[in-house]
């Protein structure tokens, strides 16, 4: 037997309507993302930055900022990248490009073979710059399963 509903009040139900209002913002937000991230990809800034530090003649230190954006513009005996913070870790060698063991995007060729290479990675100078080069790198070491050493590029100078 059913028992009937005495009630005059009209049921409720659940409403599963997406709130409208939200859609535009999502919506934008991610159209925004998705065209910066193309925008990134095909016009990509490769540019190191060097900072010098000279003293005026009333002793005043200054700093000033260039950017390179080609090999060419790469001088011997000249520092780039971070200048203003010491570094713990050095070595010197050639660089090349690729990776040991799919570690790194460039590799330090130093005297004594490939058990002395270095897998090397920087997020303050375009190691792509100064590929063939002898330099002298100055940065920090990190923990790596795959590789002997790697170093994470604070700054260079070049030597030959």
């Amino acid at each position: 037997m059913d028992i009937p509903n005495l009630s005059t009040e009209k049921p409720q139900t659940q409403s599963n309507d997406i709130n409208f209002s939200v859609l535009p913002i999502v919506v934008v937000l991610v159209l925004a993302l998705a065209s910066g991230f193309w925008i990134s990809r095909f016009f990509p800034v490769n540019k190191t930055t060097v900072t010098k530090t000279t003293t005026t003649p009333e002793g005043q230190t200054v700093l000033s900022t260039d950017k390179i954006s080609s090999a060419d513009e790469i001088k011997v005996g000249k520092v780039y990248g971070n200048t203003e913070k010491s570094f713990k870790d050095s070595a010197t060698g050639v660089i090349e490009k690729g990776s040991i063991n799919g570690e790194g995007t460039h590799i330090l060729i130093r005297e004594g073979g490939a058990s002395q290479r270095a897998s090397l990675i920087s997020s303050t100078v375009d190691l792509d710059l100064f590929v063939g080069k002898k330099v002298e790198i100055k940065g920090e070491t990190n923990a790596s399963n795959k590789t002997s050493w790697l170093l994470d590029v604070g700054s260079l100078k070049v030597l030959e």
